[in-house]
């Protein structure tokens, strides 16, 4: 035969055999993970879910009142009234303005004593202005339910003012702490602590009293 012959053939013989060899890598390669001798292992197709984002005001001011008790040292627990207007910096860090007012009960020396009275009325309201500064230390989540989160956070203030009590004006100090709750994208509902310290000496003696509020507010972004 021919050499020519022969080479043509062998050529065609090397293209058929590349031709399968290509079919039957791309068979197995589809195949790949189907087959019993094969088991798939990762599934490449991913299901994607719908994710509600929170969809919380970009406002900055935050304004509301709260009610509480406060405990006026040595004359008692009693209700106390007060207003909040906050201003965030950013998500962290955030000033507030506190205004509270409360009326102070008896000392004992007064209720044993029967008459003795070391106040009148009006020098029995209890009024507090401070203005504070607040940081945000932990940020997340409260669930209710395996459904509904609602954003929260953990703060911190501390500040300074002052209180008219008893007939004077006192530079105060205030610190707090308190958790804020997102109920919707412009409401928030906080429960705070806050001990407002300043000198006093209405007893005859001169001293640092501590007058610790628990409160219970809500708040409005705006």
């Amino acid at each position: 035969m021919d050499r020519s012959v022969h080479v043509f053939l062998l050529n065609a013989l090397a293209v058929a055999g590349l031709t399968c060899a290509s079919a039957a890598f791309a068979e197995s390669a589809d195949g790949v993970g189907v087959s019993a001798d094969n088991p798939q292992v990762v599934d490449p197709r991913v299901e994607r879910r719908d994710i509600n984002v929170a969809g919380i005001d970009t406002e900055n001011f935050e304004a509301g009142a709260y009610i509480g008790t406060i405990s006026i040292e040595d004359f008692g627990s009693d209700v106390v009234f007060g207003a909040r207007l906050a201003y965030h910096f950013t998500e962290d860090l955030f000033a507030e303005v506190n205004i509270a007012t409360a009326e102070a009960g008896k000392t004992s020396y007064e209720d044993l004593s029967g008459s003795a009275q070391l106040l009148t009325d009006s020098e029995r309201k209890f009024t507090s202005y401070d203005l504070s500064l607040g940081w945000n230390i932990l940020p997340g989540e409260v669930f209710f339910g395996g459904q509904r989160a609602m954003p929260s956070s953990f703060y911190l203030t501390a500040g300074a003012g002052s209180t008219r009590f008893g007939g004077d004006d006192n530079f105060t100090v205030a610190l707090g702490a308190g958790m804020r709750l997102l109920v919707t994208d412009w409401l928030a509902g906080h429960l705070t602590v806050r001990d407002l310290a300043f000198d006093s000496d209405l007893l005859g003696k001169s001293k640092q009293t501590h007058n610790l509020q628990v409160n219970l507010g809500v708040t409005a972004f705006f």
